[in-house]
């Protein structure tokens, strides 16, 4: 059976702040600043960290439409 292991909530999530500090300092040294870069994974993860809600996920059905849509 394989593992359900949820990784660990960090508890000084990357914030947007910082994963521009770090894509600056590497540009500044010459590093690649691209696409799977060690910057370019930063800046995902603080916009993952940002995009999570501490709200549990409702369970409810599909929102119904607002009056006066078309179909």
């Amino acid at each position: 059976m394989a593992s359900t292991k949820k990784s660990p909530t960090p508890k000084n999530p990357t914030t947007p702040s910082a994963a521009s500090r770090v894509q600056a300092s590497q540009a500044k040294a010459g590093n690649e600043t691209g696409k799977g870069s060690f910057p370019a994974r930063v800046q995902a993860a603080a916009a993952t960290n940002v995009n999570k809600v501490d709200e549990p996920v409702s369970k409810g059905g599909r929102k119904s439409p607002s009056k006066g849509t078309r179909k």
